[in-house]
């Protein structure tokens, strides 16, 4: 595969280019990545075409967002391929810093958004979003793009960019987009790539039950019965740990005893080595 898509490297040109364009009346929308794309991502491409007039990715495995056991090791890496894919999606320019840009001797800041990252996913990842929103915040700063387009998958990091962006006054527009599934319901995730046949077949139990608790819940069932209805598919389908299975505000994400507008079902759990996470609006 040739990678016909331009890439740069250092904050200082990401910013020259898009102001380039910003300067020719030009609307610019900037994806943030990981890297080992799927149709999850080029959906944000997709979306950031119609948010603007041209659409920056960048990709950068963000050490400061994985725990001591986590897999930053063996995170998936084609910078190739993804550009590949990225220039067929529509992108017209990827941004690609190292470590040492991002993270240069003496570097000492951190953004902390207060609450919102002590809950779900916080609660077993301790530090996890202190690295999100410190990576996000250096992005958007370097980009200074009109608007950034984030998956819903990770609704958690959506809340929290949000609310990082209104607070911190930063002018970037925050877009959510939302989750993209296989066939058969699972959320699509670059993590799948560590499931075997038999885990990825059990791993339906994550939408199966977020599925049946949101029709439990509207069909009358109290919250609490239905959520521990909802443990026990998961459980049985053979994951190792659920972390959690919640209804929550949407944008607080405070657990819910009752529905109420805006609540979302969120789910976590680990089959095999694999964590997973997935949720879905309960109206």
């Amino acid at each position: 595969m040739t990678n016909t898509l331009p890439t740069l490297r250092t904050p200082a040109e990401l910013r020259a280019q898009v102001r380039a364009w910003q300067a020719a009346s030009k609307r610019v929308a900037f994806v943030p990545t990981m890297g080992a794309l799927h149709a999850g991502h080029l959906a944000l491409v997709t979306k950031g075409l119609t948010l603007a007039d041209v659409v920056v990715a960048s990709i950068f495995v963000n050490p400061k967002q994985f725990g001591p056991n986590e897999d930053l090791a063996r995170y998936p890496r084609d910078e190739a391929g993804d550009a590949v894919k990225l220039a067929g999606a529509g992108c017209s320019l990827l941004y690609a810093p190292d470590v040492a840009t991002m993270y240069p001797p003496g570097f000492s800041s951190f953004v902390r958004v207060g609450g919102l990252p002590d809950l779900l996913c916080g609660r077993v990842r301790p530090g996890h979003f202190d690295g999100v929103a410190t990576v996000v915040a250096k992005l958007l700063s370097a980009a200074q793009a009109d608007a950034a387009v984030f998956g819903e998958k990770d609704w958690q990091q959506l809340a929290i960019v949000k609310r990082m962006a209104a607070d911190l006054d930063i002018g970037t527009e925050i877009h959510g987009c939302a989750i993209v599934r296989n066939d058969d319901g699972l959320a699509l995730s670059s993590r799948n790539a560590y499931l075997s046949a038999d885990e990825r077949s059990r791993a339906l139990a994550l939408p199966q039950a977020l599925q049946a608790t949101r029709a439990a819940i509207l069909g009358g069932m109290p919250v609490a019965a239905a959520l521990a209805a909802g443990e026990r598919t998961v459980k049985s389908a053979g994951f190792v740990r659920l972390d959690y299975l919640e209804l929550v505000d949407g944008e607080t994400l405070h657990s819910l005893g009752t529905p109420a507008p805006g609540a979302r079902l969120m789910v976590a759990g680990v089959i095999g080595t694999t964590r997973l996470i997935d949720n879905i609006a309960l109206h």
